[in-house]
C-alpha cells in the first residue's frame, strides 16, 4: 500500500456531424416553371451513433501524474519499492472491516482498465508521497468506487497494520476532511496506537475525477492540502476531466 506501506494503494465523445451544404440555387429559366407534383419525398437521415470513448492507457495516465518539478525542494522520485508486494498491508478479523482490507490491500483499484503511479521521497526516512491514477470504464464507475471506499471506511474502526521489517501494530481508522477535488472524495488515516509501529500514521485521499480515480498517500499530513490540489488540477488539465466536476 504505497511506498509508505510498501505495496501501493491502487486503489462523452459526441460525434460531430458537419452541416449539410444547402442545395445550390436554381438558375431562373425563361420558360414557365412546371407546377410541382402534389407530393414530394423528404430524404431520410439515418441517426448517427456517438463514437465510443477510447480506453485510457498507462502512457496517458503517466503524463497526468505529478512530476518532480511539482514537488517541494528536497524530494526525489523513489523507485526502491519497484512495485513489488513485500507483505506489508492491513488485516482484520472483524467482518465489518472485510471491505477496507480488500480495497487497501489491492494492487490496483477494482475495475481499473489502466493504472499509473509515482512515489516521491524527501529522504531515506521520508516524508513519502505516492500518487496513483486508475482509469475506470466510466465516470459513474469511478464515483461508485470512491463511495464504496467511503462506506467501507465508515464501517471499520480498527485494523492491524504490518510493515515488513518493522512489525505489526493495532491501528485506528479515522475519516478526515480532504481538499475539494473531483465529484466524490474521501480521506482516511491509519494510525498505529501501540506496539512496534506506535506513532506511525499514513493518510490516504481518494477522489473521482471523471472516469479516473486519483489515489494519494502521505505520511506527513502537512503535505496533503497542496499535494492533492496540485495532483487533481494536473490530472484534470491533462486528461480533460475538469468538466466532470472539481
Amino acid at each position: 500500500m504505497s511506498a509508505v506501506l510498501a505495496a501501493g494503494l491502487a486503489l462523452s465523445l459526441v460525434a460531430c456531424n458537419g452541416d449539410s451544404k444547402p442545395d445550390s440555387a436554381s438558375t431562373p429559366s425563361a420558360t414557365p416553371t412546371p407546377t410541382p407534383t402534389a407530393s414530394s419525398t423528404t430524404p431520410t437521415v439515418a441517426p448517427t451513433t456517438p463514437a465510443a470513448p477510447k480506453p485510457r492507457t498507462k502512457a496517458e495516465l503517466t503524463k497526468a501524474l505529478l512530476g518532480l518539478s511539482d514537488m517541494p525542494s528536497g524530494f526525489a522520485v523513489d523507485d526502491s519499492g519497484d512495485g513489488e508486494d513485500d507483505g506489508s498491508g492491513i488485516s482484520s478479523t472483524d467482518s465489518r472491516c472485510k471491505e477496507v482490507v480488500k480495497l487497501f490491500n489491492a494492487d490496483t483499484a477494482p475495475g481499473s482498465i489502466a493504472t499509473a503511479g509515482v512515489v516521491f521521497s524527501g529522504g531515506e526516512s521520508g516524508p513519502f508521497v505516492q500518487e496513483d491514477l486508475d482509469a475506470l470504464p466510466s465516470a459513474a464507475a469511478a464515483t461508485a468506487l470512491v463511495n464504496r471506499a467511503k462506506a467501507a471506511i465508515r464501517s471499520c474502526k480498527k485494523v492491524r497494520l504490518t510493515l515488513t521489517g518493522a512489525g505489526t501494530s493495532p491501528a485506528r481508522i479515522s475519516e478526515i476532511s480532504t481538499p475539494k477535488a473531483g465529484t466524490a472524495r474521501v480521506g482516511v488515516r491509519f494510525a498505529a496506537t501501540s506496539g512496534p509501529l506506535e506513532g506511525f500514521q499514513v493518510t490516504f485521499v481518494i477522489a473521482a475525477l471523471g472516469d479516473v480515480v486519483l489515489g494519494m498517500s502521505f505520511d506527513d499530513p502537512s503535505l496533503i492540502g497542496d499535494g492533492v490540489t496540485l495532483a487533481a488540477a494536473k490530472a484534470n488539465r491533462t486528461l480533460g476531466t475538469a468538466k466532470a466536476g472539481t
